[in-house]
């Protein structure tokens, strides 16, 4: 679905496969993969097409939402940063309301090199382990259980401090994720 979702774009927007890969600094060959549908591209990826084709984060996933929408482990759209790290699961469909995310977080790993904001508001729920949040010059730790809500155009990432995967689920609403 996303991969038709790109090459859609890319063709409203008159670019070869070799333009487009230039202009987001990937293979042609790893884009065509994607387009494809033989490889996910990475959040990072995913974040250089919404800039390439001047959209959002959740137009990239816009597509015609069912009035019910399930979701099942194993059955689920994956994004994942750059090295595989971070992961995420789409619990939501491309509505352009809201995106439900599940995280997954390596010990050591953050959700980005440096914090940044976009404008939505975000809800975040440890489900398993302990996470340290940066929001501005502010950091909280939370563990498994507790949540933080925040106006998410104030720059901010999420570091896993601990010694185990950190699990949880991200709301954000508008979805810029």
């Amino acid at each position: 679905m996303l991969g038709n979702r790109i090459r859609d774009l890319r063709k409203e927007n008159d670019l070869t496969l070799r333009q487009l890969a230039a202009c987001i600094e990937v293979s042609p060959g790893l884009l065509s993969q994607i387009e494809n549908g033989a490889t996910d591209p990475s959040l990072t990826t995913i974040r250089k097409l919404a800039a390439a084709f001047g959209t959002s984060l959740a137009e990239m996933f816009s597509d015609d939402a069912p009035p019910v929408h399930i979701t099942r482990p194993g059955d689920r759209p994956q994004l994942s940063r750059s090295g595989g790290h971070l992961l995420y699961d789409r619990l939501t469909p491309g509505r352009g309301d809201l995106e439900v995310l599940i995280g997954r977080l390596a010990p050591g790993e953050a959700t980005s090199d440096e914090p940044w904001g976009h404008a939505s508001t975000e809800c975040t729920l440890v489900v398993d382990g302990a996470l340290t949040i940066e929001i501005g010059a502010d950091t909280y730790t939370l563990t498994t259980g507790e949540s933080v809500t925040f106006d998410s155009r104030t720059p901010h990432r999420y570091v896993n401090t601990g010694d185990g995967t950190a699990e949880f689920v991200v709301s954000v609403t508008p979805p810029n994720p």
